[in-house]
């Protein structure tokens, strides 16, 4: 039962009541429906629609459960109904890489959007556990690997193992039974221990970047500001994986990435982007690089010679002292993060 002093008048049809009660809740709902969707604008208006539906049906609320109980409960119904009605399901690229050889193409999650680190774990410091399985569920490897699931095995791997609800909650939750939880949920971990680093303790990291990282970070940044490519080649895993959604571009592999940069980096191609500059950040508890490139004869144009315009946030995922994935995002993301959209 619920023992909140302030539900009974929030069910009563006190207004203010029910916004203070519901918004204890914002976070994790927006966070659970991050994770259930990938897409971070989608989450924030399911969270919104949550509330509304909540406050409409508040007489519905028989109390077997608890009050938050009851808004989980509504906000992933909420993702599944989103989820069948635009038919979104990750699949392998369709398209040839960028460059290179054909290879492996990996999952397209066109609709996958980052979130600044301070708006995913505003209380790591207060509850360092909470910050631990944020980290390890939040990444965008894990993201990408859940969007794979069927949208209810995705929910029943959310509920129990990063919620940590019980077989029992969970079928309350989806309206099923607890051995369907128990075979969804099998099934589930089956398919993402496919699509997840092999050991789940090394792919957990600091809150912040190590002495190591911070290093590899800035030197990132300066080979793209100095046009090096033989210091970026010394950053990168042979392997590296390259995608930009919501774009259909992909590659994979050190050399390809090398040879598309030399282009960008090179003033006689006509894929030349002109002069550099990197803002370090942090996005899915992930590190990233907000890049700015000065166009002259477009910025000379509009009368804007000499300024930086926002250009690509690149969230990196670095293993064993090398970038194994970049996950390259469109400007607009910036505003999210802080960022002016032009550096002068």
């Amino acid at each position: 039962m619920v023992g909140d002093s302030g539900l009974s008048a929030a069910l009563a049809g006190d207004e203010r009541a029910f916004g203070e009660l519901a918004e204890r809740h914002r976070w994790e709902l927006r966070v659970h429906c991050y994770r259930m969707l990938g897409s971070y604008d989608d989450a924030d208006d399911i969270v919104q629609e949550t509330f509304l539906k909540a406050w409409r049906r508040r007489e519905t609320f028989a109390g077997r459960s608890t009050f938050r109980a009851w808004l989980y409960k509504i906000a992933t119904n909420a993702c599944l109904d989103l989820i069948d009605r635009d038919r979104r399901r990750a699949r392998p690229y369709q398209v040839p890489p960028l460059v290179g050889p054909e290879a492996q193409p990996p999952f397209e999650v066109a609709w996958l959007e980052p979130v600044p680190d301070h708006v995913l774990a505003p209380d790591a410091a207060e509850d360092p556990a909470a910050a631990a399985v944020a980290r390890e569920t939040i990444e965008l490897a894990f993201l990408v690997a859940i969007q794979r699931l069927p949208a209810r095995q995705r929910a029943v791997l959310i509920t129990r193992d990063v919620l940590g609800w019980p077989a029992g909650e969970t079928a309350a939750l989806l309206g099923t039974s607890v051995a369907s939880v128990k075979s969804a949920l099998q099934r589930a971990r089956a398919t993402l221990k496919d699509h997840l680093p092999p050991r789940r303790d090394d792919w957990s990291r600091a809150r912040e970047p190590d002495a190591r990282e911070q290093a590899l970070l800035r030197r990132y940044v300066q080979a793209h500001q100095q046009a090096d490519l033989d210091a970026l080649a010394g950053l990168l895993a042979e392997d590296v994986q390259v995608t930009m959604p919501p774009y259909p571009a992909w590659l994979v592999g050190r050399d390809p990435l090398l040879t598309l940069t030399a282009q960008v980096f090179d003033q006689a191609s006509e894929w030349y982007h002109g002069g550099w500059r990197g803002v370090v950040t942090g996005a899915n508890l992930q590190p990233a690089v907000a890049h700015y490139v000065q166009h002259p004869t477009a910025e000379e144009t509009r009368g804007l010679a000499g300024a930086y315009r926002a250009q690509v946030l690149d969230v990196l995922r670095v293993d064993d002292g090398r970038i194994t994935t970049i996950t390259s995002f469109a400007p607009r993301h910036f505003a999210a993060f802080g960022l002016p959209l032009v550096l002068s």
